[in-house]
């Protein structure tokens, strides 16, 4: 477990580098369809942004609801709502290519995912006194 957990620490820094690479790369390529075409970047963004806090609102409401414990029911809900972009973008650019539909949805993916898990964060940190424990 300790090689594991070393090779973990060595290797940590190496993968974040490599995700943000591949968004920026990402950038790079989708860039002018971004710029070109935000009517569809809407119609990508809304029912990611639609099923991210829906899903929260269920699980957090159902965590609150059983009395769930804080520090369990917002990991749970964060945990459900997560998109988990960065293994769709690897499978988009693996799968289709760097100048896919499926990479510029990935990229709107990360675009929308980041600040909607930021906002669902700070509102669990002010709720957190409504759970038990």
């Amino acid at each position: 477990l300790a090689a594991v957990d070393g090779f973990t620490r060595r290797i940590k820094a190496a993968s974040v580098l490599g995700l943000l690479l591949t968004v920026v790369l990402l950038f790079g390529f989708q860039g002018q369809t971004i710029l070109a075409q935000p009517v569809l970047i809407v119609l990508i963004a809304v029912p990611i942004l639609i099923q991210s806090y829906g899903i929260f609102a269920l699980g957090y409401a159902w965590a609150w609801a059983w009395k769930v414990p804080h520090k369990v029911a917002a990991p749970c809900a964060l945990i459900g709502t997560s998109n988990f972009f960065e293994l769709a973008v690897a499978v988009a650019i693996g799968l289709f290519g760097l100048n896919s539909g499926a990479a510029l949805a990935t990229v709107v993916g990360v675009l929308v995912e980041v600040p909607v898990m930021l906002s669902l964060v700070a509102f669990a940190n002010r709720t957190r006194d409504r759970f038990p424990g």
